[in-house]
């Protein structure tokens, strides 16, 4: 008895919170999101399940603490792609080049994590004071008040980049989720021959695009979309020389309307 008392005590231990969270990660990973039971963690983990609950009040509280850790590595601090290789004594990365890195951050989790993108809608739209949702507007929202845009707007520019992340990502994990590299370029050749056969009189547009369909990057049109935004925040909302007093709420406002 005294030994099987030792023995659990050493288990017990060695079984925290975070390797719960790794290992539902991993189960996620392999089997889905259906698939992830206390059952398949106390098999893996070899325990029972009164030590998983220990540690992790319920299901949901296990998949929003997996989500949240695994957007937590996407999102930590790195350094932005740069066009070009950076040179000696080169300006420190710019509020566009952090919210590139989130956002290829989360592109990047969201493709290799198949299960993220369910999550991250389940977690914004049911627990938006949650970690998960808290955690990706600080890090796309630190960055949209760097950029110089009024506090008024800062919820909807935020929001708007972080609508455009979370849409992008789960649309493309949809798309790529079921198909290997060699299915999906025969899916699109498959599409783009289709586009071509169109009536040129009825589809002149889709037509014309059709070649370049067949061959594009899923992760530079995700890029291009982030890019897109960014040229329309700054458009907006110019960013101001060092010591100029900022533009007055109503030109703002009424930038992009036509004189009278």
């Amino acid at each position: 008895m005294a030994t099987r008392t030792r023995r659990s005590e050493r288990r017990r231990q060695v079984l925290t919170r975070e390797r719960i969270i790794e290992t539902a990660v991993e189960l996620l990973d392999t089997t889905g999101a259906d698939a992830l039971t206390v059952r398949a963690l106390t098999s893996r983990l070899a325990t029972g399940p009164g030590a998983i609950y220990w540690h992790i009040g319920n299901m949901s509280e296990l998949l929003e603490a997996a989500t949240d850790a695994v957007v937590a590595t996407a999102l930590a601090p790195r350094s932005a792609e740069p066009a070009e290789p950076a040179g000696a004594g080169e300006a420190a990365a710019t509020p566009q080049d952090e919210i590139r890195a989130a956002a290829l951050g989360l592109f990047d989790a969201v493709t290799r994590h198949p299960w993220l993108a369910a999550q991250l809608a389940v977690q914004f739209t049911r627990n938006p004071w949650g970690p998960v949702t808290l955690r990706i507007f600080e890090s796309i929202g630190r960055p949209v008040r760097a950029l110089g845009v009024p506090r008024s707007e800062w919820f909807a520019v935020a929001s708007t980049l972080v609508h455009y992340l979370l849409g992008a990502t789960t649309q493309t994990s949809q798309n790529a989720a079921p198909l290997s590299a060699a299915d999906r370029a025969a899916f699109l050749d498959t599409a783009s021959r289709a586009w071509q056969e169109l009536d040129p009189d009825d589809y002149p547009f889709v037509r014309a695009i059709a070649e370049q369909m067949r061959g594009h990057d899923d992760r530079e049109q995700f890029l291009t979309g982030v890019d897109l935004v960014l040229t329309g925040i700054t458009t907006l909302h110019p960013p101001t020389a060092p010591g100029s007093p900022a533009p007055a709420p109503e030109r703002l406002a009424q930038k992009g309307r036509p004189a009278r």
